[in-house]
């Protein structure tokens, strides 16, 4: 546990000397009638501790006057006839025993530990607005810290947006994080290398979504990181198709975009690939010019340049190409800036190249440089995580060559900043054609 009490010191030191920060976990969400979800932490706080239990909160107070930090767990209590059916509890001695907290309280006696604890605090931190009912129950807090007021007792003056210091922590990943995630992406691949394995004409998508959920679990992964998405044919230009209940014919494509969560860290990897083994001219005319694209925008990824130099560099190369093959009409536009500047590859191109990738899907953390003037595009640093994502999508339209109607295809690894560039996570997954094809095969 030593990670994550190396993490609430850090945290601890950015805060105002002898301030208090809180931050309670995910709830347990009621799936229907009596039965929930599958419970999953809230990122944030199991960044902080480790600790999977619902119902649970953790509190932080910063070193002051010569007084050490502490950090103060809340949790339900141990029930010996509850784990019966539901199983182990920590409880609070087990948890900061197991765990490493300074103390730790049941969940049933925050309230009160609350007021005591934020008595003469200078400050408070926590998720601002992210949360109606611990807003509610803050209010309560420094209510009753007023109220003790004639007794010389002070509430904390200020509230700061405890998430915004978490989120510049979380954005660089240490050793540990970087081979959770190494092992997360390594499942990942592997699950869409079945996938494309046990792929045949006739299949319908959710045949080919039980092959990757099979592969996730059996590898230890607790759950998919996010719905995948397994779409063929006309459905690989629907951005965020997830219905996966169409039947695969020989000759479309599919596009699969899918990623296991592992401990806590995700995954999140886009593979498309031929139903029937082998892509069609047009149909591998499109795949190279993304594949051209993703390498474009792995080469932007180094030190000191701007995140947003992947995405125009694969926005170029995408939108060249379009001009190349007739989808982009140049006697209208004579060169790819002329393209870009009225956003015509938009028609075919219309999201981002990446994204962060960290204990969620699309990991927090800020784009731009708030700091600087401008609000520039910020600089990559070594142990940022980001996806690499160019994609194509091609629907029916006048003026569109019809070889390439219905065809979408994208192409997503999940890669590390590294001192001298990247490493790219999630090579498991085939991305050449000849690879494609040849595993296919069966070969």
């Amino acid at each position: 546990m030593s990670r994550f009490a190396a993490r609430r010191a850090r945290l601890a030191a950015q805060m105002q000397p002898g301030a208090v920060a809180v931050l309670p976990t995910a709830p347990e969400v009621t799936r229907n009638g009596d039965s929930e979800y599958a419970y999953r932490h809230d990122s944030y706080f199991y960044y902080l501790t480790g600790f999977p239990e619902p119902e649970s909160a953790l509190v932080l107070v910063a070193a002051n006057a010569g007084k050490p930090a502490r950090s103060i767990l809340f949790c339900r209590e141990k029930n010996v006839e509850r784990e019966i059916w539901d199983g182990y509890r920590y409880g609070p001695a087990g948890a900061q025993a197991a765990f490493g907290f300074d103390e730790a309280y049941p969940i049933g006696d925050i309230d009160a530990q609350m007021a005591r604890i934020l008595a003469d605090a200078p400050a408070l931190y926590y998720a601002l607005g992210r949360n109606a009912a611990l807003d509610a129950q803050v209010q309560g807090w420094l209510k009753a810290v007023r109220a003790q007021a004639r007794l010389g007792v002070t509430a904390p003056s200020s509230a700061h947006d405890l998430l915004a210091l978490l989120d510049e922590m979380r954005l660089l990943k240490d050793d540990d994080e970087q081979a959770t995630m190494l092992r997360a992406a390594t499942i990942s691949g592997q699950a869409h290398a079945r996938a494309m394995l046990a792929t045949k004409p006739g299949m319908y998508e959710y045949e080919i979504e039980a092959e990757l959920l099979y592969e996730f679990r059996r590898n230890g992964a607790q759950f998919p990181a996010y719905t995948p998405i397994v779409a063929s044919g006309a459905n690989a230009c629907i951005l965020h198709y997830n219905a996966n209940n169409a039947q695969t014919r020989d000759g479309d494509l599919v596009l699969i975009d899918a990623g296991c969560e592992l401990d806590g860290y995700a995954s999140d990897i886009t593979r498309t690939y031929p139903v029937g083994g082998t892509f069609s001219k047009p149909q591998r005319t499109l795949y190279e010019l993304v594949l051209a694209a993703h390498s474009a925008a792995l080469a932007a990824i180094v030190p000191g340049r701007p995140y947003s130099d992947m995405h125009e560099a694969a926005m170029r190369v995408l939108t060249e190409g379009m001009l190349d093959l007739g989808l982009l009409d140049r006697t209208k536009y004579r060169t790819f800036e002329d393209a870009i500047a009225e956003r015509a590859h938009t028609q075919f191109y219309m999201h981002g190249t990446g994204h962060w990738l960290g204990m969620d899907v699309h990991d927090v953390g800020a784009y731009k440089d708030t700091a600087l003037e401008g609000k520039p595009s910020r600089r990559l640093v070594p142990g940022m995580a980001l996806t690499v994502e160019p994609g194509i999508y091609v629907r029916p339209a006048e003026n569109v060559p019809e070889q390439y109607w219905n065809i979408g295809i994208r192409i997503e690894d999940d890669v590390i900043v590294t001192e001298d560039g990247y490493r790219i996570l999630s090579g498991a997954a085939p991305r050449q054609v000849l690879e494609i094809e040849k595993l296919m095969r069966g070969a």
